[in-house]
């Protein structure tokens, strides 16, 4: 028995290069339950971070009591990380579960049965759209969903109200990755595989904790290093998290600076002769826009801008040129930093200039930070339409007017769709009066959380809240409807690498909770959307039916699931799409034929310009004429738009702990999690610390021109000059985590800014000051296993979990025959 908080990671199982990473089941059962008293396994797989592990449920007497991983899975091999083991249960079966509807009467939210909500919520929608029109509605929706669900609500908003204003909480997160991807290669979708862990020479992580954020995929990079011929690794991070210090190079830039360091990478490929020259010219556009845009960033100037040692500069592009096979990652670290398009598109440069991309171990991971945010990118529910199809091409509109039976004219395409801090603004302004929120907690999670409190309070907004638990935005609702969660219903979803897993129902939900399926088709029938034909818009019965219909919809497009059914899914691995006649088993990486989706007709973008958002439009798209070429996008470096000054002289970066989830809407109900990390916290570096009479554990104020967070400060290793906060904390266990109602959540000192192309928000650039409001009485209560460690370790206990946090790992000495292969990904 391994404590899975003290050691995030369990114990190592070490292979070589080229070999298959060896299997270990992790098991945890609820306290108390052993595994003669389960009563049945069912399949499903992890929803606690993007990695999309494979997984059983433990199922007795009706209730969930535990979790495993399946060792047949190609993503995990049986692992399974804290949060999973832990909060996967536990974080679902509480007594706080909503389980009735609420509505508000007066300054109260009371209870009520579902014919009431839904009529009081189809009363508003109907009388809204029959006085304003369909633009009074917004939806806001989630990266925890089935694709089912997404897709449900996409045809619902899009061909049943007609409403552009659709976007999800994967705005915050990682719509970056979408945007570089389409921008790159005309289309999203990973070119690269977790299995090109086990086969690369060296890996690139820039601004991605990966060790925290995907610990199952930290786990198989920690058992490579520890075999033979071990990658080197490069990571770009202002903290000196694990991944840094097992680093071959660190590069500790200062926040808001991506985009410089990246333009001195690209110039090194270049001058240094290392570009492949054939495959640009064959396979790429660009190359000499790109070069003109690189041309000023030599290594001295990208260590003056960034804070960084040249010589580290040079040594991380000559370990990119020298490495034949080369995975680099990315996430919020860039994504949520200036210019996040830019610096991520740059990164796809590296692999396209250097051809080393859609082979073993050369690939780029543009990861999720959701277990479910692919879906409800590919579905339509954030926006975009439906399939990776391009709201400027006619043709594709056509499309889905045609599969869904609607006038083409229904279909919002005018215009781009409305991202979310722009539902935000609108509903701010009066202009969406009706707002829906799925499975998300705006009111922790956005930034400058003062005004978004201020936005949702406002007398003529309609808020519909759809979720697990009364959160902070579920308390503001006009109608709050309780859903079923993860293991309480049927449906699939799809991770980082494409990879599509069935999660099935295990245990009823509580009271008179409802699958997000059955609340969307409940609307759709109620508010009786309709086709040309007459029939009903959504005459599903269920989720199969949703995923039939879905398989239709992504028909010959860069996401085609028409191979992968629900039959596939079941007894085996998850399967990569696309998967289709072509590739019946599924396909493991992309752009192996050097063939990317550029063609006008398989285009999801026409692209944008990376410095200011502008879009490029069809006609000059069609006139770069790319047919199946990759785009080497650039743009010129820009300072963050809020830099240090006199009055706020420390740069605040918000970021996540392994042991937390979003808003810990369910981690915080997992004991062993909440326990390794409880309330808020900052981090200070010591040399800031010093000049400020701030010891470790010591109450602090940080103020910035939104607004203060009153906390604890740890004293790391965070580079100097920089704040860093965990945003997980918000208020709903308790009206302010802080003694005197003061505040903690990290998003009320966030600005409202956004990316010119992605329009993620900015979350890890902005100034503050801090200053000291008193002694602490202990230790700040950050974990020390992380990141977040302790300067002087010493000084503070170290974070362990207990008997309750005891995970059994087997490891058999042999793979067991029915272990689907990476490359075949079969079920």
């Amino acid at each position: 028995m391994v404590d899975r908080i003290a050691d995030i990671w369990g114990s190592r199982t070490p292979f070589a290069q080229g070999e298959r990473w060896p299997i270990r089941v992790d098991q945890k059962l609820l306290d108390g339950v052993t595994e003669e008293q389960v009563d049945r396994w069912v399949q499903s797989a992890c929803v606690l971070c993007s990695n999309g592990c494979g997984a059983d449920i433990a199922v007795k007497d009706g209730r969930m009591v535990g979790i495993r991983g399946r060792a047949v899975d190609i993503v995990n091999h049986g692992r399974l990380g804290p949060k999973g083991l832990f909060a996967s249960c536990q974080g679902v079966d509480n007594a706080d579960r909503l389980t009735r509807p609420l509505i508000r009467e007066g300054d109260r939210l009371v209870e009520t049965d579902w014919e009431t909500a839904m009529s009081r919520i189809v009363e508003r929608s109907q009388t809204l759209l029959a006085d304003k029109g369909p633009l009074t509605h917004g939806f806001y929706t989630t990266g925890q969903i089935f694709l089912e669900e997404y897709y449900a609500l996409g045809i619902l908003g899009k061909a049943g109200l007609g409403t552009p204003h659709m976007d999800g909480n994967t705005r915050l997160c990682t719509a970056t990755a979408a945007a570089a991807l389409k921008e790159s290669f005309g289309s999203d979708g990973q070119p690269g595989s977790y299995a090109d862990i086990d086969e690369c020479d060296a890996m690139f992580l820039f601004g991605h904790n990966m060790a925290e954020t995907q610990t199952v995929l930290w786990m198989r990079v920690l058992d490579r290093l520890a075999g033979p011929n071990p990658p080197q690794l490069v990571c770009v991070d202002p903290r000196d998290t694990e991944v840094a210090r097992k680093a071959t190079v660190h590069l500790a830039i200062r926040p808001g600076t991506n985009l410089a360091l990246m333009n001195g990478l690209v110039r090194e490929l270049i001058v240094t002769g290392a570009v492949d020259e054939h495959y640009v010219g064959e396979h790429t556009l660009g190359f000499e826009g790109l070069r003109a845009a690189v041309e000023r960033w030599t290594p001295d100037e990208v260590a003056r801008v960034c804070g960084v040692e040249a010589a580290d500069v040079r040594r991380a592009a000559q370990i990119f040129v020298a490495s034949e096979r080369v995975l680099s990652t990315v996430l919020q670290g860039f994504y949520q930093s200036s210019q996040a398009t830019a610096a991520s598109c740059q990164v796809n440069n590296l692999h396209l200039l250097t051809g080393k991309l859609g082979r073993p171990g050369s690939g780029i991971l543009q990861m999720n930070g959701q277990p479910t945010a692919q879906n409800n990118r590919e579905c339509g529910a954030d926006g975009d339409l439906p399939g990776f199809r391009n709201w400027e091409n006619p043709d594709h509109v056509g499309e889905l007017a045609d599969l869904w039976g609607v006038p083409v004219d229904k279909i919002p395409h005018w215009s781009p769709p409305t991202h979310a801090m722009q539902i935000f603004r609108y509903v701010e302004q009066g202009s969406i009066p009706f707002l829906w929120i799925v499975a998300t907690n705006p009111v922790v999670s956005m930034p400058q959380a003062e005004r978004i409190r201020r936005i949702l309070s406002a007398p003529d907004l309609f808020l519909v809240v759809q979720d697990l638990y009364l959160t902070e935005t579920a308390r503001m609702a006009d109608v709050v409807l309780p859903a079923a969660a993860w293991g309480e219903k049927l449906g699939t979803f799809t991770n980082v690498d494409r990879t599509v897993h069935i999660s099935e129902k295990a245990v009823d939900p509580p009271g008179e909770a409802r699958p997000d399926l059955d609340i969307f088709l409940d609307y759709a029938r109620r508010m009786d959307f309709r086709r040309d034909d007459g029939g009903p818009l959504l005459d599903w019965s269920g989720p199969e039916d949703g995923f039939r219909a879905w398989q239709e919809c992504s028909r010959g497009r860069p996401c085609d699931y028409t191979g992968i059914t629900y039959d596939r899914l079941r007894g085996g691995s998850g399967i990569p799409w696309p998967c289709n006649d072509e590739h019946p088993d599924g396909t493991v990486r992309l752009y192996g034929d050097a063939v990317f989706p550029t063609d006008v007709q398989r285009a999801e973008t026409f692209g944008h310009d990376l410095l200011t958002g502008a879009t490029v439009g069809p006609q000059a798209f069609k006139a770069m004429r790319a047919d199946g070429r990759a785009i080497l996008k650039a743009a010129a470096y820009a300072p963050a738009h809020e830099l240090p000054s006199d009055e706020y002289p420390l740069q605040y970066s918000t970021g996540r702990t392994a042991y937390q989830f979003h808003t810990r809407t369910k981690t915080a109900r997992a004991r062993q999690l909440n326990r390794a990390a409880p309330s808020a916290w900052i981090e200070l570096a010591r040399g800031d610390a010093a000049a400020l009479g701030i010891e470790e554990g010591d109450i602090v104020r940080v103020t910035s021109p939104r607004g203060e967070i009153v906390v604890p400060a740890r004293v790391g290793d965070v580079r100097e000059g920089t704040v860093f906060a965990p945003f997980h904390y918000g208020y709903w266990d308790q009206e302010r985590s802080g003694p005197d109602n003061e505040p903690t959540a990290a998003n009320e000192l966030t600005i409202t800014e956004w990316d010119a192309v992605s329009k993620q928000p900015i979350f890890k650039v902005a100034a503050v000051r801090v200053e000291k409001v008193r002694d602490g009485v202990s230790p700040a209560p950050a974990p020390t296993t992380t990141a977040s460690r302790p300067a002087r370790p010493g000084q503070v206990p170290p974070t362990r979990g207990g008997t309750d946090a005891e995970v059994l790992e087997r490891m058999p000495p042999v793979d067991p025959p029915t272990l689907a292969t990476d490359e075949e990904a079969k079920p």
